[in-house]
């Protein structure tokens, strides 16, 4: 079964007439905290419990569930869970939360933070230099740059990122409870 997508326009015009829209964020907390769209919630990627999430559910368990991320990448994947544990009624908010707020709808603006992409570049990018500086020092270095690099060709391929998924659950990524700024 493929994952059925919404624009952030359709979205906001199901929920304008007064439609409830039950719309998860599965950012990092600390991505949540800096921008999110109105009435999301929080359930991150790496903690996602569909079944819970659909037990915890104030209406009808058999209500659409609107999944959005960064851009879209980690809410297909979260959808896709959703699908595997037997729920169908997923839906991805196409262009994620950059397409939410390019649109003009309303966000909560909170601390800034820095993007898991950005920190996987980083990290990434420091890994593979330390490897060839020290392969100068002994060869089997090299092995390190190129240990990263087969992970950047396997995220790329099947856009799923172990450090990323790392990093997520790093604790400059967490925040405090009652620090995410609302819902």
């Amino acid at each position: 079964m493929s994952v059925t997508t919404i624009p952030p326009q359709e979205l906001a015009a199901l929920r304008q007439h007064g439609g409830k829209i039950r719309l998860i964020d599965v950012r990092t907390p600390a991505e949540y905290r800096e921008i999110h769209a109105e009435g999301a919630e929080l359930a991150p990627l790496d903690r996602l419990d569909p079944k819970g999430l659909v037990a915890s559910s104030n209406g009808s368990a058999n209500e659409t569930i609107y999944v959005i991320c960064k851009s879209g990448s980690r809410a297909r994947q979260a959808c896709e869970q959703f699908l595997a544990a037997g729920i169908a009624n997923i839906v991805s908010v196409e262009g994620g939360t950059a397409a939410w707020e390019q649109a003009g709808l309303p966000v909560v603006r909170g601390k800034k933070t820095m993007s898991l992409e950005r920190q996987v570049r980083i990290a990434a990018g420091s890994l593979v230099v330390i490897g060839a500086a020290l392969s100068l020092f002994h060869p089997w270095w090299i092995g390190l740059s190129a240990f990263i690099g087969a992970g950047l060709v396997f995220a790329g391929v099947t856009d799923t990122c172990g450090m990323g998924m790392m990093l997520a659950r790093m604790p400059w990524n967490q925040v405090a409870d009652g620090e995410t700024c609302g819902r």
